[in-house]
């Protein structure tokens, strides 16, 4: 009898998981991967930045995964909704959770939650065209606006209020959303740390691409790019050197301008029926390195302002969840009895994409040793408990089928690669035209 898991999400840490059970199992493996969305890959598909194409092309290699033959997609299936905990664990030997971390932190400021002021997730998910988000979640009619953080994300959010549409004309930006940016009002972009240039989180090929920015300049203030003496790594190193570099030169007049701040933190936002401005206060270290406010205050007249500040995981239904750390609590992967977690739910979000993966072999490495010698209990196959209740899970060959339909879509604009479909309903029209195209064929729709 074949080892049977389940796993729950399809983003790199799910999918490095099933590659990891099937490299690693000695005995013969079936892994489910069911995932919410009828689309895989997670913050691959809906978190890279559209212009990032060569991260983005990480999704080839998931997808050789998720197309060897002990693996099997399951799309379109919700724990909590379409399946408890029970039902996993009377279907499957061992289940794995490795749903990531979904939402942004909070500021925890007054007028955080005026209209205007939003998570840098729903930004990226709109520009990314997560079928969440609608395209017309965003107007860009503000002439400012304020992103909080200098990570990664921050640095992809400013990017693409930088650019211009014709610029992301080639990437896979929904079409709906692309017109949005080409009608954006935005003329000044401000990047906010709280700490100073030594602190910030972005890399150092991340920040060089803001200075090859054709349509903005790129200005950092001198007094604000001060660096205390010291041996820094060679990243943080490099980062000191392009801020201080930029900090030295002029601004030619480009049409945008981003406004690279340190050592603000944001106090205030301002509006009432929404966002009108962000009040910040400068800030300094003390001696045992906490950041405190130094009474000096500055206002900025945006009319946006989009969090930045770190993700984190959100609970699932019957699972254990610390909300002091907002993971799932285990041990090397173990969580309950034939219950495991990989990836940002199990230790945060911390390193790379890459990173999953060693994440997810050790997390097999404790569910192989745990199942080694027990006895199988699972009772009905999944897709018996899924029929009775009415739930057609997305096959793979079905997202193939809406894969196919964006391509045709891309042609048909005459715009790169691919446009991504948008919305639920969409993706739906995509898969029912394939089902109907393979009937007439006749062949057997998947």
């Amino acid at each position: 009898m074949s080892l049977r898991v389940a796993v729950v999400g399809s983003g790199p840490a799910g999918i490095y998981t099933a590659e990891a059970l099937v490299k690693q199992s000695a005995e013969p493996v079936e892994v489910d991967v069911l995932e919410r969305l009828p689309t895989p890959y997670g913050l691959v598909r809906y978190g890279v930045a559209p212009d990032h194409t060569s991260i983005k092309s990480i999704a080839n290699y998931l997808r050789r995964v998720l197309e060897l033959p002990q693996v099997r997609f399951l799309g379109g299936v919700t724990l909590g909704e379409h399946l408890s905990v029970a039902d996993l664990l009377g279907s499957y030997d061992a289940v794995v959770y490795a749903t990531g971390a979904m939402v942004d932190r909070r500021l925890g400021v007054p007028g955080e939650d005026l209209p205007g002021s939003v998570a840098a997730t729903d930004f990226v998910n709109w520009y990314c065209g997560h079928p969440d988000v609608s395209p017309d979640r965003f107007v860009l009619d503000s002439p400012e606006v304020a992103v909080i953080g200098v990570g990664n994300v921050a640095v992809d959010v400013v990017r693409v209020l930088a650019k211009t549409a014709g610029e992301l004309a080639s990437t896979d930006v929904p079409h709906d959303v692309l017109e949005r940016l080409a009608a954006s009002q935005v003329k000044a972009i401000h990047m906010i740390g709280r700490r100073g240039p030594e602190h910030a989180k972005f890399t150092l090929k991340e920040l060089r691409e803001l200075g090859e920015l054709a349509n903005a300049d790129v200005c950092v203030r001198p007094d604000e790019a001060v660096v205390p003496g010291g041996d820094f790594p060679r990243q943080v190193r490099g980062n000191i050197d392009v801020l201080q570099s930029w900090a030295a030169r002029a601004p030619v007049g480009r049409p945008r301008r981003l406004d690279v701040r340190f050592w603000m933190k944001p106090v205030e936002i301002l509006g009432t029926d929404r966002v009108e401005g962000l009040r910040l206060e400068r800030t300094r270290l003390t001696e045992e390195g906490r950041v405190v406010g130094t009474g000096v205050f500055e206002t900025l007249p945006v009319g946006m302002v989009l969090r930045s500040v770190g993700y984190q995981s959100v609970p699932l239904p019957g699972v254990p969840f610390s909300e002091a750390t907002m993971t799932v609590p285990n041990e090397a992967g173990r969580v309950r009895e034939r219950e495991y977690v990989a990836g940002w739910l199990k230790r945060g979000p911390t390193g790379v994409i890459g990173t999953n993966k060693s994440d997810a072999a050790e997390t097999v490495r404790t569910l192989l040793a745990d199942l080694a010698d027990r006895q199988r209990v699972r009772q009905a196959p999944i897709d018996e408990v899924l029929a009775a209740r009415g739930v057609a899970p997305v096959t793979y060959r079905q997202w193939q089928a809406i894969e196919a339909a964006e391509e045709a879509l891309a042609r048909t604009l005459g715009r790169g690669e691919r446009v991504k479909l948008v919305g639920l309903e969409a993706m739906n029209e995509a898969m029912n035209e394939a089902m109907n195209e393979a009937m007439l064929r006749g062949e057997t729709p998947a």
